[in-house]
This record gives C-alpha cells, structure tokens and sequence, in this order.
C-alpha cells in the first residue's frame, strides 16, 4: 500500500524521497555509504509535484513524473522530515537529469 505524503509544494517545486547510491567494486561488492560521510544524497525518487502555477498563475509543465527517479544539484535541496520520513524539496530546475 502506498502512503500519501501529508505536504504540497508550491510553484514549481518537487518533493523527493532521497536514496543512498551504493558503489559497487569492479568485483561486485557493495560497498555501504560511510555514516561519517557528510554528503547528501543527490538521488531520489518524485513523490510529490508542486501546484503548478508561477506567482501571475501562469500554467507551468513539469519536465518530471511522479514516480521519476532523479539527479539533482547536491546543495539545492530543502530537507523536511513529514511523518518520521526524510524528504527533499527543491525547485524543478535544479533536477539535472532523470534516470531511464
């Protein structure tokens, strides 16, 4: 069963669920993200788009579905945290790329 997140954003903003990439040795192990690293994820999946309207009320389109798992710029990211959970808010332009 999927939980409806209890957040809207506004104007062109996205909510992302962030996820750990692991790196992988050229030998297949895995190797975890180090907990004194102090780098934010900049991987995730949309779970939320925004209303979708400039301030004038201008239509604004979305390059991104929910469901979508992105790239965006490290450092753009608000962090949130709505029923115990991590997300991220950042604006539409700042996703640099989604993955196929």
């Amino acid at each position: 069963m999927k939980k409806e997140i209890k957040i809207q954003p506004l104007g062109s903003r996205v909510v992302i669920k962030p996820e750990e990439v692991q790196e992988k040795t050229p030998g297949g192990l895995v190797i975890p993200p180090n907990a004194s690293d102090e780098k934010k994820p900049s991987f995730g999946k949309v779970v939320k788009l925004g209303i979708g309207k400039d301030k004038e009320g201008k239509k604004l389109k979305f390059d991104v579905m929910i469901g979508d798992t992105v790239y965006f710029k490290k450092y753009a990211p608000e962090e949130i945290e709505v029923d115990g959970e991590e997300y991220f808010i950042l604006e539409s332009e700042d996703i640099l790329a989604i993955v196929k």
